[in-house]
């Protein structure tokens, strides 16, 4: 069996290949993926594509190449507006302000790619994502009590759920007077966190 390289230094990531029992090894991309203001499926598709091909130029051996992105997507009116990673508080404050009471959409793109022939398999999962309204001080709160400056759309939903819809011990732990951001999810939990394993199992038993 060849091996499987991810092409991501995300622990998300990491964490969910694991979970997975995917026997795998991380070699970092160094393609530097597109930032658009608007969703583009084809923009999110090439991110993940080439993210991995580049990979596949930094090796010298067979092997399968797991490649991904993903966008926080919220619909303003005829606009699907992604959220990006807030680079400080205000930022990360005005994106869970616009999520507070709405559904969005979390979009992760996955790129298989071989390392010697080239070829290739991008697919793309969807995930909506439900938040209660919530108030200014629990956004504040969050933010200073999790920091998620490194997460598209300025939350983890780790941060908030686990995988069977439970409350995160560490939410319960450091905002026991809060409930769940949360309200409702329809797809994949790992999704959301970064990328979803049934896909990526799917994809490989494909590929």
């Amino acid at each position: 069996m060849k091996k499987i390289i991810l092409a991501s230094n995300s622990p998300r990531r990491k964490e969910i290949l694991t979970k997975g029992r995917i026997d795998f090894t991380v070699v970092k991309s160094n393609y530097e993926e597109v930032s658009p203001n608007f969703y583009s499926e084809n923009s999110i598709k090439k991110n993940s594509l080439y993210k991995a091909l580049d990979v596949a130029e930094q090796i010298a051996y067979p092997a399968v190449i797991i490649g991904a992105d993903t966008m926080v997507i919220l619909v303003e009116g005829s606009n699907s507006v992604c959220l990006l990673k807030p680079e400080n508080f205000n930022q990360a404050f005005s994106m869970l302000k616009k999520l507070s009471g709405k559904t969005h959409k979390v979009v992760t793109s996955i790129s298989l790619v071989e390392s010697v022939s080239k070829k290739c398999l991008t697919e793309i999962e969807e995930t909506c994502v439900t938040f209660r309204k919530l108030s200014d001080n629990e956004i504040e709160e969050y933010i200073k009590k999790f920091n998620p400056l490194d997460k598209a759309g300025s939350y983890g939903i780790q941060d908030f759920l686990t995988e069977d819809g439970k409350v995160s011990d560490k939410f319960a732990k450091l905002m026991p007077d809060c409930k769940s951001f949360i309200s409702n999810i329809e797809g994949d939990y790992y999704n959301v966190m970064g990328i979803s394993l049934n896909k990526l199992k799917e994809m490989l038993l494909k590929f």
